[in-house]
């Protein structure tokens, strides 16, 4: 699939998120699952200095995770995410999927540039996994909201190894407009009826479309089977920090000056 219907707009727009069915499969998701692996690993050939690595604290309190910092922090399987994988051919490929710059061009227009704000790796190992609290995507340090992130397992993503959860058609305002990465606060989360969540299971290679501020969550993992997946968010080229007014830092997907595996060096 490489584009959506008219139907698929109208469901996306009223909830929020929308299952893209599966845009991985067979050899192309093998590939993804050893190179992620290879990465943690420090077997890959990728630039480690200038990828951001975090291991995973695991547990219910999310202020307790550990440094998210540039360079390689060991071999585990236990890293919590890996971001700047725009940086890997493999994953840069998957990140410049014909239907990624169908739902780009529709959401900001088929003219406009995109750069990717953060192609990253999300992990709950398996026992382990740190609870993510219940937020909207968004970085109030940028001149403009990113809305757009694509979301693919690949591991099987279930109730009980942590899947994420969403409340459909929270997208429509901004709950906690002042926190600098969404997070509510506890008397807005105590708000919140929780009961209207759906929580996205997926099969391995199954993908989602995320609108930035749907609210959402995730808990711990407590089965035996990893939970990994690979999240893109994508955003207006023109996209700056407010004090800085700087934008180099972030690299073109979609437009002039496009980063491709061959351009990667």
């Amino acid at each position: 699939m490489n584009v959506l219907t008219d139907d698929q707009w109208q469901q996306y727009e009223r909830d929020g998120y929308l299952k893209l069915g599966r845009l991985l499969s067979g050899p192309e998701l093998a590939a993804l699952q050893q190179r992620i692996d290879d990465i943690m690993l420090g077997r890959a050939k990728i630039d480690y200095g200038r990828v951001l690595m975090q291991l995973d604290a695991g547990g219910d309190d999310y202020s307790k995770n550990l440094p998210q910092t540039k360079g390689f922090k060991g071999p585990s399987r236990d890293y919590r995410k890996i971001q700047d994988l725009e940086l890997d051919p493999l994953f840069l490929e998957f990140s410049k999927h014909p239907l990624a710059r169908h739902i780009c061009g529709r959401v900001y227009g088929a003219q406009t540039a995109i750069k990717c704000m953060r192609a990253m790796f999300m992990n709950k190992p398996a026992r382990r996994g740190t609870v993510l609290p219940w937020h909207q995507d968004r970085w109030t340090a940028l001149d403009r909201d990113p809305l757009v992130t694509i979301w693919t397992a690949l591991d099987p993503a279930t109730i009980a190894n942590g899947c994420v959860r969403v409340i459909p058609g929270s997208h429509r305002q901004l709950v906690n407009r002042e926190a600098s990465a969404g997070f509510l606060s506890k008397e807005q989360v105590a708000a919140l009826d929780e009961s209207t969540a759906v929580h996205l299971e997926l099969a391995a290679g199954e993908t989602v479309l995320l609108h930035n501020w749907v609210l959402h969550n995730s808990g711990v993992n407590n089965s035996s089977q990893s939970r990994r997946a690979y999240s893109v968010c994508y955003m207006e080229a023109a996209t700056k920090y407010c004090e800085s007014g700087l934008t180099d830092q972030f690299n073109v997907l979609f437009g002039e000056g496009e980063l491709t595996p061959e351009t990667l060096g």
